[in-house]
């Protein structure tokens, strides 16, 4: 199956309504956490087309599903990348971005492979705390940038994420209605992909930053564990803990008195999504 992208899908921002003249790139190069965060989102985003096939291979039957997804959601995730590429490459120039992207996705490839929840239902849940992760992401980043023009350009991607999540919870709901996914079951696979979050992909992709970054020198487990200490470290104060919980929520339908008394067991693991 061949991925048809309609070039003129209405997008909600393009690359021409950032400022990327305006780049305050002293306020964000000499922080080398930044770079990793920026450079490795970069990378992860323009490789959303690989494993977007076996997606709509799932939902294959339904055109409301795969015409949003090859219309609207896979072009908005890819232009995600080509807008963090650019800034990127503006803040940092002496990154060589397409070969790191080349190495990296030579690796990450057989990893798009992996196996989708056995319902569509569940994998529809499943998307929504991928969204999840991302919008969180995106809006920590937006809050946290001493860059302007970086506040707003992750702003507008997390933005992106949070409308790409409704889009998913209606078809779960869609779903769901058809369906009948038992709360116990809806549970286990949020909790599946909430698990994979910071799992083999983050560890690849951060290899191919960092080996880029630092030619010759060794990456592994230790190298990887210190990056990401210092990622969190810039972010921590800054992540959206109550629009993340509400997120991971939202599929398993609570009451409010079951909310509550959830919440707190639910902050602690939505800090999974911060890098």
């Amino acid at each position: 199956m061949t991925i048809q992208i309609d070039p003129v899908a209405r997008q909600h921002w393009s690359l021409d309504d950032i400022s990327w003249h305006a780049i305050r790139r002293d306020a964000v190069a000499r922080t080398e956490a930044w770079f990793y965060l920026l450079a490795s989102a970069s990378l992860m985003e323009s490789a959303t087309d690989l494993y977007t096939e076996n997606l709509i291979d799932f939902f294959a039957d339904d055109q409301e599903v795969t015409w949003w997804l090859e219309n609207y959601w896979l072009p908005e995730e890819l232009q995600h990348g080509r807008a963090l590429r650019r800034y990127v490459e503006v803040a940092w120039p002496e990154f060589d971005w397409e070969p790191a992207r080349r190495r990296f996705v030579a690796e990450f490839r057989p990893f798009c492979d992996t196996a989708l929840e056995p319902s569509r239902s569940l994998e529809m849940a499943s998307r929504c705390v991928v969204e999840t992760g991302t919008a969180s992401y995106y809006r920590t980043l937006s809050r946290a940038s001493p860059d302007p023009v970086l506040g707003t350009l992750t702003r507008r991607i997390a933005e992106d994420e949070v409308r790409h999540y409704k889009h998913f919870y209606r078809y779960f709901r869609k779903y769901q209605y058809r369906e009948a996914p038992s709360r116990t079951a809806v549970l286990p696979a949020l909790w599946r992909r909430l698990r994979m979050t910071g799992g083999e992909d983050s560890y690849i992709v951060l290899k191919h930053v960092y080996n880029a970054r630092h030619p010759g020198k060794p990456f592994d487990i230790g190298v990887y564990r210190r990056v990401r200490r210092e990622c969190r470290a810039l972010l921590h104060d800054h992540f959206p803990h109550e629009m993340s919980v509400r997120m991971l929520l939202k599929p398993l339908d609570l009451g409010r008195r079951t909310q509550r008394m959830t919440l707190p067991v639910i902050a602690a693991v939505a800090r999974r999504v911060v890098p």
